[in-house]
């Protein structure tokens, strides 16, 4: 009988585990080669897998809510219509994860084994699940080396231990060997916590009467681990400039019916602004830059990531690739294209990989500043406050006086491993240099 292994496939730098989050074919089922058999959610975007080969599927090696490692096997298709035969799993725990669905629930996992252990780690649901019905401890928990990004101990890691309980404390992980590459992988790993950090805890909130109880959805938990890391692993510093954008303003409302009408396309602010943006980190190529261990990456392409808020009030960031290889029209074109994908949730993993510069607009929602959260392994990011006229003094060879001006705040967020106060300040105040200098007699 000729089966298929259907493994999962790497979708993107830096993405090594992806959540089964539905099947869209059940056992015995007949299926055509690229019909869709599964969808997944990775830390970056949801997608669905088509299947390599036509035939029946006769095994399917993880359930709804598992998580599966890059390369693992996750159903068996038989391409003679066959059903297939039992197939064995390495140890009595597996085959107990691969017979029943995993039910996370706040009575569901022992007290003993909490998302956070006193070192820093994170442990995911699936894992805290497999250690609780084997009764492993926080201390054993603890002494497991993960293998997973930012060391992290995953289902993989926990079955081999369980297989080599009692012979040894724990099974260090095999760490991969470094290949030189032209493009070399940049992995981000929280430092190990020692002293008054090893104390801290994640609290546990008691409810009052009349509370309710809203558990977090997937993207929620993934967006609370990366902001924790992000901020544990990077000291931010945060740099603020006011920017006159009068020019721009008026030069938008002069030309946006006309380019409308054109390209087909709304003309936003935020073209305009990552416009200067990208001339400015052509100016400070530092910014645009990522740590691994003691080396600093420096980026040859400019990706900008643009901070998107989607209807659940989730957030994602879409990549403008190469964003200063394009001229105004372009970056409009992307924006938007980018934005609507994000709004009817079809991006592709590839749209949201490869930033090397994140920026934000808080003003969006009526806020004229805001302190934003480095987007790892990105060392920096920019926060666009709201537009607003004020009162302002304007300076002219026949002295000064006051008029209305359109003005927004641009908050500068970097980490000060590798940027400086000068270096971080300096660029921030390049950007609204670009800004306040628009050539409002521009042609598109």
């Amino acid at each position: 009988m000729a089966q298929i292994e259907i493994k999962l496939p790497k979708m993107g730098e830096s993405v090594t585990e992806a959540t089964i989050t539905n099947w869209l074919k059940n056992v015995g089922d007949s299926i055509e080669i690229d019909e869709p058999l599964v969808e997944v959610a990775t830390d970056k975007v949801d997608n669905e897998l088509p299947s390599e080969v036509a035939g029946v599927l006769v095994k399917r090696f993880f359930e709804k809510d598992q998580v599966a490692q890059v390369g693992d096997v996750i159903a068996l298709i038989s391409t003679d219509g066959e059903t297939a035969e039992p197939v064995s799993t390495p140890s009595a725990a597996a085959e107990v994860i691969e017979q029943e669905m995993v039910q996370i629930s706040t009575n569901s996992i022992s007290e003993e084994v909490i998302k956070h252990s006193a070192s820093g780690k994170f442990y995911s649901p699936l894992v805290r699940s497999i250690a609780d019905k084997e009764g492993v401890s926080q201390g054993e928990l603890d002494a497991i080396a993960g293998s997973g990004q930012g060391n992290r101990v995953t289902k993989k890691d926990i079955l081999v231990y369980l297989e080599n309980r009692g012979t040894q404390k724990a099974v260090v992980a095999e760490q991969p060997a470094v290949v030189k590459t032209t493009a070399p992988v940049v992995q981000v790993s929280a430092p190990a916590s020692s002293g008054f950090l090893s104390n801290i805890k994640e609290a546990t909130v008691m409810p009052m009467a009349g509370d309710e109880i809203i558990e977090m959805d997937r993207m929620r938990k993934l967006i609370a681990e990366h902001m924790v890391m992000s901020k544990h692993v990077s000291p931010h510093v945060t740099s603020f400039v006011e920017a006159d954008v009068t020019n721009i303003v008026n030069w938008r409302n002069k030309n946006k019916n006309e380019f409308a009408k054109r390209e087909g396309e709304n003309l936003t602010f935020t073209p305009l602004f990552m416009e200067c943006i990208v001339k400015a980190i052509k100016d400070f190529p530092m910014v645009n830059v990522a740590v691994s261990g003691n080396n600093i990456v420096k980026r040859r392409d400019i990706n900008l990531g643009m901070a998107t808020a989607l209807p659940s009030g989730n957030l994602i960031v879409p990549v403008i690739k190469n964003a200063d290889r394009l001229n105004l029209v372009g970056l409009a074109k992307e924006v938007n294209s980018l934005a609507k994908n994000a709004r009817d949730n079809k991006l592709k993993p590839e749209d949201i990989q490869g930033g090397t510069y994140t920026v934000t607009n808080v003003g969006t929602f009526g806020n004229v500043m805001g302190t934003p959260i480095i987007n790892q392994p990105q060392v920096a990011i920019l926060a666009l406050g709201a537009i607003r006229k004020v009162p302002a003094v304007i300076e002219t060879p026949d002295g000064d006086f006051i008029g209305i001006r359109h003005k927004m705040f641009l908050s500068h967020s970097y980490d000060h491993r590798v940027v400086d106060g000068a270096l971080g300040g300096m660029f921030v105040k390049r950007v609204a240099e670009y800004i306040e200098q628009f050539d409002v007699t521009r042609v598109i």
